[in-house]
């Protein structure tokens, strides 16, 4: 959560910071904001979007070679002007308005001693003019200087306890932004010539500027000068850290013919899928890295960690593994296992899933899986750089591309695919998977972009059901065995971006509580594949109808299920197996949207969330 830019160079540097924001303002956009030395330190900040403050900076004309900017997602303090970044400190005694900032800072993250720092500072004689954290630590840098600010953050950070990524400038030094790390992504682009260099919370925010990345590792501070930098690690020892080429293709965030981020990344997903799976010849343990196939011998259980979305991904996979690989798995909110006491199991492989490899939550449990002796781990990921990837022993990598709507969707279905692939690795090294079934297998994935493209043809069918829905505050997701993850997801997608309550539950359950809810102003969804569970789930529909309740039911062509009084039914195009649920959350992602759209919510950029969750 929350984007940070900051540079330093021969230039006007503030095109470059405003045009990161834009790139980055998908990690949170309650107010951001850009500040610069200019002889003093000047600064706008907007608690609109970054358009906004693009438009306010023009007509200031702020200009500057050094700079630092900020788009927020609010955690200590209201989404307000005096709450956003970046913070200035003015020194002990001083208002908050003076025009004598000696001080300007950004923050990612959340300082959990924030409140004794701060008694400590306002007894020195700060003002304070935010309930912000990162306040907090702009006034501990001033407290703390003595003319060389690198010298400075080194001792100020000592003192901060938590998560934080932060850049940050002094009056005193024009020429130099000084960056630190710890639970929170940054890093260092190399500019061209040695007259200039960056920082950022993610390349993008760097696309077209340079392509030159270093990827600053947990406990890192970085002094950066317009003809130089130097790293020191977390034991404040001086470190190279390779420079990467990485292409971040401004392209990627481009809306082109679409009227949102997240219809386009729907709409990718044939693509998304087929990047993903590119090459794939045969199932080989090496699909998950050099040292699988020993790994894959030398466990006997899965554990998969991961938030949100991600983990409704992990509790499909789970029917996978355990139906196809005979592996016993079981699936963990990963904000919930790190703070539990568990019973590890060495020969457990830990299979961690997030977008964006930078999940605070996630990342957490898996260091907490590590400590207690489980060293089998792998990642389902869509970012090759990112924490997750460095961390883990395996990785697959998913090629969904750049995801910039919040809610998420070609990442999910990306990351069925990778787990359906670890299904059958794990069969295979496990004697499961025959010959004839590998070969079925690999037939229907090849498959699956072009079923893909058969099942976004619904999407008429799926705007007039979301007309419907539209108009209404609650709904219920019903589905079974693998469809009941896929049903969850529909709910969070559609509570998401419409701001309709909406649940989901084994259809099962239905009459253990769920059914009390169900009237004609209860839209109920159901997953219906023709698959075992068929008919228990007609039983379940029936029960439905005959308390007046409205059914909404995406069914495959044979399941013999019409539409009727009360009964609406879309067909899906074809029964797809195993890998039914990839296909039939594909209408779920359309009804979230076109309910969204209807409803004329900010689709892209839905109210309190932000895409990378950066911090607990």
């Amino acid at each position: 959560m929350c984007g940070i830019v900051g540079a330093v160079s021969h230039r006007n540097i503030v095109p470059v910071l405003v045009q990161g924001l834009q790139r980055l303002e998908y990690r949170g956009y309650d107010s951001c904001g850009v500040a610069v030395h200019a002889g003093g330190l000047q600064r706008a900040r907007s608690t609109s979007r970054v358009s906004e403050l693009a438009e306010q900076v023009a007509q200031t004309h702020l200009q500057g070679f050094t700079g630092i900017a900020h788009t927020r997602w609010a955690t200590h303090g209201a989404p307000a002007v005096h709450n956003a970044h970046p913070h200035f400190s003015h020194g002990p005694g001083a208002q908050a308005n003076s025009s004598a900032a000696r001080v300007a800072l950004v923050h990612n993250g959340i300082i959990e001693n924030h409140d004794e720092l701060r008694a400590a500072l306002q007894q020195q004689g700060y003002v304070f003019a935010s309930q912000t954290d990162t306040e907090v630590i702009a006034h501990l840098v001033d407290s703390l200087y003595q003319g060389d600010l690198f010298e400075t953050v080194k001792t100020a950070i000592r003192q901060l306890h938590g998560a934080y990524a932060i850049a940050v400038f002094h009056q005193n030094e024009p020429h130099r932004v000084i960056g630190a790390r710890a639970g929170s992504p940054l890093i260092l682009g190399v500019g061209q010539d040695g007259q200039e260099n960056f920082l950022a919370s993610d390349a993008m925010a760097l696309a077209g500027v340079t392509d030159q990345i270093v990827y600053l590792e947990e406990g890192d501070v970085v002094d950066m000068q317009p003809s130089h930098y130097t790293v020191l690690d977390r034991a404040h020892h001086p470190v190279t850290r390779p420079v990467k080429t990485v292409q971040a293709h401004s392209g990627a965030a481009e809306l082109g013919p679409y009227s949102h981020y997240m219809q386009k990344e729907i709409f990718e997903q044939p693509r998304a899928i087929a990047d993903t799976l590119e090459g794939l010849e045969g199932i080989v343990p090496e699909l998950f890295g050099d040292q699988a196939a020993s790994v894959f011998k030398d466990i006997d259980t899965v554990l998969i960690l991961a938030c949100g979305t991600s983990y409704y991904s992990g509790c499909t996979a789970k029917y996978w593994l355990e139906g196809i690989a005979r592996i016993p798995t079981q699936v963990e909110v990963a904000s919930e296992y790190r703070y539990r006491d568990s019973v590890p199991n060495p020969r457990t492989l830990v299979v961690t899933i997030s977008q964006s490899g930078e999940t605070a939550d996630t990342l957490a449990a898996l260091r907490h899986a590590q400590g207690l002796g489980m060293r089998h781990t792998l990642t389902i990921c869509n970012v090759a750089t990112s924490a997750m990837v460095r961390e883990c022993e395996l990785a697959y990598i998913t090629r969904a591309g750049v995801e910039i709507g919040v809610a998420s969707t070609k990442a999910f279905t990306t990351q069925l695919a990778a787990l359906f692939l670890l299904t059958l690795a794990l069969a295979k090294s496990r004697g499961n998977l025959s010959a004839h079934d590998e070969a079925q297998h690999l037939k229907a994935m090849r498959h699956l972009p072009v079923a893909l493209q058969a099942v976004l043809a619904l999407e008429p069918q799926v705007i007039s059901w979301s007309h419907d829905f539209a108009t209404m505050e609650n709904a219920l997701f019903l589905g079974r065995g693998p469809h009941y993850p896929i049903a969850l997801e529909g709910a969070l997608k559609l509570k998401e971006i419409s701001y309709i309550h909406a649940e989901a539950y084994p259809a099962g359950e239905l009459k253990h509580g769920p059914l009390a809810l169900v009237t004609s102003s209860m839209p109920v969804v159901t997953v219906a594949p023709n698959d075992a569970l068929l008919e228990k789930l007609k039983s379940n529909l029936h029960e439905v109808r005959a308390r007046g309740g409205v059914l909404y039911v995406l069914a495959d062509a044979d399941t013999k299920i019409d539409s009727s009084e009360g009964l609406h039914v879309i067909r899906m195009p074809e029964h797809y197996g195993a890998l039914s649920p990839i296909l039939h959350v594909v209408p779920l992602q359309l009804l979230a949207y076109h309910t969204a759209c209807a409803r004329g919510t900010d689709v892209d950029k839905p109210r309190n969330l932000a895409k990378s969750v950066t911090v607990e």
